[in-house]
């Protein structure tokens, strides 16, 4: 099996040198690049697997590299930036960017984030496409051309918001989306009131958690969005 290739895009000597230095010990293979546009030339030729991106680069902003990227690659783009701001996170998330790391941050925290998006990949290339007609995760179970869904083998009824929000999280596992991403997606616009989102958010994971205090399905990123977790990622945060 092939080693994972990650690019890192850090302009910080110390911070590039923790990054690759963990990789290393990890196994993965690695590249690096300084600069935004090294880092476009280097995602062009080398085709990673993920990319880890600091946002304040010399030459370019991240968020204008993660468009650039969006434009022809779907490759998962891990954030890991001294902007800790909601808005910059949101920025970066609805440019296209899968999940963002706030520094200082710990090793251990990098490499959940980063086995996540490598599940994706594997996901995405594996035998439950995003066009399958079945999702499964754990004990959860969509039927997309039923229209159902079940939870460890029985029946349960969502209305049709609930529905459309579960299948927008299952079509985008492991992926952080914004509210604005997923009130466009849902209702068609922004306007949408956030209330009624983490409303229905609410709603919906009474039905599927066990323990909606302690959910295993959904991942809320406050001021930001929410996120799937396929059963068994480690990724910190509830």
């Amino acid at each position: 099996m092939n080693k994972p290739l990650i690019l890192v895009v850090e302009d910080d000597k110390a911070i590039r040198n923790l990054i690759t230095t963990t990789l290393e010990t990890q196994g993965y293979l690695y590249h690096t690049a300084a600069t935004g546009e090294a880092s476009i030339l280097e995602a062009v030729s080398s085709r990673p697997d993920v990319i880890i991106l600091d946002l304040g680069l010399p030459d370019m902003d991240g968020v204008d590299i993660i468009r650039k990227v969006r434009s022809w690659s779907n490759t998962p783009i891990v954030v890991v930036s001294a902007r800790s701001e909601d808005k910059d996170k949101i920025d970066a998330l609805d440019a296209g960017a899968d999940d963002y790391l706030t520094k200082p941050f710990s090793v251990d925290e990098l490499l959940a984030r980063l086995r996540v998006s490598l599940r994706r990949v594997r996901y995405d290339s594996g035998k439950l496409r995003r066009d399958s007609p079945v999702f499964v995760n754990g004990g959860l179970k969509i039927d997309y051309a039923a229209g159902s869904v079940r939870l460890d083998g029985k029946e349960i009824h969502l209305t049709p918001i609930e529905y459309k929000l579960l299948c927008l999280l299952a079509k985008n596992v492991g992926k952080v989306l914004t509210h604005n991403f997923i009130l466009r997606e849902i209702w068609g616009s922004y306007s949408s009131d956030l209330s009624a989102l983490r409303v229905f958010m609410a709603t919906l994971r009474k039905k599927i958690e066990k323990d909606p205090s302690r959910p295993r399905y959904i991942q809320t990123h406050i001021g930001v969005g929410y996120r799937m977790l396929r059963v068994g990622d480690d990724s910190a945060g509830n």
